[in-house]
């Protein structure tokens, strides 16, 4: 048996990816492929997943999971990526294209997910189309970038990592200040203490410790699973299962007297969620001055100082150019730093940023990381930047790791040592 040729196609935010896979699995000739000719090649992908998950869903019908009878939808992101793998692998392909295979990953789930795929490619041809440079295998011989729809190859892997190495990005501006102050007394933001958390008789916090002071800069970490959601939906008053607990939020007992929207009011906020699901037509500016009202979009006038503030906020991010440009129109990683100046305006007490460079590529992720790392050094709030994966370059000064165990999670408080 000829041994199987693996191919490595880095892609960023603008890259055309569809027209490129489908051309891939119809046997459409392209230069440097020649290998994949005449082969069944089949797509492992987060889009196939939704695709088998609809399936489910309109026919009642297990299709991938018959082994377990548990539909894909209860899964976890690392069960529904091991089961269609399991499923790719019992038809026999003569290629697997994985695209992004480990975004929303936990880190034990990637390392297993790199170890079966480096078994794999001894017989079947891998093509991985990768957003993070890193997440390509050491077995790969063949290498090329995506740019928009061009496919550029390279002589060797020297070159090609060479051409792609990673390049440090900084903000020069200042951190705008804001318009008034958010008072919040005493040293303490958050203070969990022996916190245990159940649904539906089973446990999922385990006696949970973790106090959260001002001017920190926190990084969550834990397995998919293990309870990260849940943690955070207590701090920002959107689970109802603090109440009963000795939980503190901003030096108040958690069911004393306190509303929602006393703790919003302290908290900025963000999740890609909120960018994928939006829809509305405002500019980038007025996007950037919705967060001084709490909203998303900009529905009332606003004042000269919302907008000098803005604007402020605009060219520290070096997008002066795109000031009246659709929300809409800006890349993936336009519309994730505009979100985060949008919840950073008014300075919160705590900023909570959820998975926020999921599914960036190198360089926008690296920008991101730029403007968090200085948020934390030129302002007075507190970060909790919630991760399934280690951002190079990350300066947090504490890890809280979410470890599952047989009576639900149990969290350990550590100071942060680098990264990777």
């Amino acid at each position: 048996m000829n041994p199987a040729n693996n191919y490595a196609i880095l892609i960023d935010n603008n890259s055309k990816v569809q027209a490129l896979i489908f051309n891939l699995l119809k046997g459409v000739a392209i230069q440097g492929f020649e290998h994949l000719k005449n082969k069944n090649g089949l797509l492992f992908s987060r889009s196939e997943i939704h695709r088998f998950m609809d399936e489910e869903e309109r026919h009642d019908a297990k299709i991938i999971t018959t082994a377990t009878k548990q539909s894909l939808k209860s899964m976890s992101s690392g069960e529904q990526k091991k089961a269609l793998l399991s499923y790719l692998l019992e038809q026999k392909p003569g290629f697997l294209i994985l695209v992004n295979p480990y975004d929303n990953l936990d880190i034990d789930t990637q390392v297993y997910l790199k170890e079966k795929l480096t078994n794999i490619s001894e017989s079947i041809s891998l093509v991985q189309v990768v957003s993070r440079i890193n997440d390509i295998l050491p077995v790969t011989h063949t290498f090329y970038r995506l740019e928009k729809e061009s496919l550029l190859s390279y002589p060797n892997a020297e070159s090609f990592w060479k051409a792609n190495s990673k390049k440090t990005i900084h903000f020069t501006e200042a951190i705008p200040p804001p318009i008034e102050p958010i008072i919040v007394k005493g040293s303490e933001l958050v203070s969990f203490k022996n916190v245990s958390v159940s649904f539906d008789g089973r446990q999922v916090l385990d006696k949970i410790n973790w106090t959260i002071k001002k001017g920190e800069f926190w990084q969550l970490i834990g397995p998919n699973g293990s309870g990260k959601t849940t943690l955070l939906s207590m701090i920002t008053g959107d689970s109802h299962k603090g109440y009963g607990q000795d939980l503190t939020l901003f030096g108040q007992k958690k069911g004393s007297g306190e509303s929602v929207w006393d703790l919003k009011e302290k908290i900025g906020y963000f999740t890609p969620a909120m960018t994928d699901k939006f829809n509305g037509y405002h500019t980038l500016e007025n996007m950037v001055i919705s967060g001084i009202y709490d909203s998303i979009g900009l529905y009332k006038r606003a004042s000269d100082q919302a907008k000098r503030l803005a604007n402020s906020w605009v060219k520290l991010l070096h997008l002066e150019h795109k000031r009246n440009k659709q929300f809409l129109d800006l890349t993936t990683g336009e519309k994730r730093l505009v979100m985060t100046a949008r919840a950073m305006i008014k300075h919160p007490a705590l900023l909570i940023l959820d998975e926020p460079t999921a599914g960036l590529d190198d360089e926008n992720a690296a920008l991101f990381v730029s403007l968090v790392n200085k948020i934390a050094q030129e302002s007075s709030t507190t970060i909790v930047f919630v991760s399934h994966r280690k951002e190079n370059g990350l300066e947090p000064q504490f890890d809280y790791n979410l470890n599952i165990g047989t009576n639900g999670s149990t969290g350990e408080a550590s100071k942060h040592h680098g990264t990777e």
